[in-house]
């Protein structure tokens, strides 16, 4: 059965992901920067609101993933709130210097998430080693590994995805993401045999009739249709 997220930045896209019949959200903001974390308003009104599960990425800042002590206890912070909320996962990652994924992080993380599911992001696509990351995050009991195989699309990145979708077997979860369309999902599906895929199926949404000097007068939205002829399209 193949399986798909939405990544939704606001309340409307996660409803909307929902009705178009996704089987999860991963819950963000700031897509203009690659994502970082929810507001806990935002979160409290998912995991109300939804009857799907709702999974939160941790990210604390734009740039790379290499953070300070004080920003990883943010993240721990952050981990902590989404599993008193209910949350079903968390989506995390963090590099060491030497762009492998830092271990001591990666397993902290893990065990402040607790029972919630727990899920590497696209800093798995900056490490010089995938396969090796791919057996570190077998080793952890990482349930899943967001990738785009390590290039700026998951069109482009397929083959590598291939790779990785063969070595985890059933161990792990490699999900493709990162510029899926209702033009390109079924050849990455045909590539790479992934089983989940992750995705926005979003469109600008007109926020006013008034131009406003300094702010831009839309936003993205995650819409019914679009998320449904991407998921026909396989």
């Amino acid at each position: 059965m193949i399986k798909y997220e939405i990544c939704a930045v606001n309340i409307q896209s996660a409803l909307n992901a929902q009705l178009a019949g996704a089987h999860r959200i991963e819950l963000c903001s700031a897509l203009d920067v690659g994502g970082l974390t929810p507001s806990p308003g935002l979160i409290q009104a998912a995991v109300r609101q939804l009857h799907i599960p709702v999974n939160v990425l941790i990210r604390p800042r734009e740039g790379d993933f290499t953070y300070s002590e004080q920003e990883f206890e943010v993240m721990l912070d952050d981990i902590r709130f989404c599993r008193e909320q209910g949350v079903n996962g968390v989506v995390v990652g963090a590099l060491d210097h030497l762009m492998g994924l830092n271990a001591e992080k990666m397993l902290a993380m893990k065990v402040v998430a607790g029972d919630m599911e727990i899920v590497c992001h696209r800093a798995f696509d900056y490490t010089l080693d995938p396969e090796q990351a791919l057996e570190s995050l077998v080793k952890w009991g990482y349930k899943r590994v967001l990738s785009s195989g390590q290039k700026a699309t998951a069109l482009e990145g397929r083959f590598l995805l291939q790779k990785l979708v063969l070595q985890a077997g059933d161990r792990i979860t490699v999900m493709p993401g990162a510029g899926i369309s209702a033009g390109n999902i079924r050849e990455i599906a045909q590539t790479t045999l992934a089983t989940e895929f992750h995705f926005t199926g979003k469109k600008k949404m007109s926020a006013s009739q008034q131009d406003i000097p300094g702010l831009d007068g839309w936003y993205w939205e995650s819409d019914v249709e679009l998320i449904r002829e991407i998921m026909k399209a396989v």
